[in-house]
C-alpha cells in the first residue's frame, strides 16, 4: 500500500483509468465480435449495420489513446473487408444478358 497520500491519490486515479479503459476495450471487442458473426452466418443487413457502430466506436477508443491508431486503422481495414466480401459473395449474378 501507498504510504503517501499523494501515492494514494494516484492509484485511485490508476484504479478508475484502469476500468475506463477496460470498458472500452471491451466495447470494441464485443462490435467486432458482432460483425464476424454476422459474417460468418452470412448475415448482410445485419453486418451493414453494425459497421458503422464498430467503426465509430474503434476510432473513439484510437482518438482517447486507448488504443493505438494503427491497430484501430487494422480492426476497421479488416472488419470493412469481411463485410465487403460478404456483399461480393450474396450479390446476384446478373444472367440477363441479352444473345444476339
Amino acid at each position: 500500500m501507498p504510504n503517501k497520500k499523494a501515492a494514494e491519490k494516484s492509484m485511485r486515479q490508476y484504479k478508475k483509468r484502469a476500468l475506463r479503459n477496460k470498458s472500452a476495450k471491451a466495447a470494441v471487442h464485443t462490435f467486432t465480435r458482432k460483425i464476424r458473426q454476422a459474417v460468418e452466418e452470412k448475415k448482410l443487413d445485419e453486418a451493414k449495420a453494425a459497421l458503422p457502430l464498430a467503426l465509430k466506436v474503434i476510432n473513439k477508443t484510437a482518438q482517447k489513446g486507448i488504443i493505438h491508431w494503427k491497430k484501430a486503422s487494422r480492426l476497421e481495414s479488416r472488419l470493412v473487408k469481411k463485410v465487403n466480401a460478404l456483399m461480393a459473395s450474396t450479390k446476384p449474378q446478373d444472367t440477363t444478358k441479352s444473345e444476339s
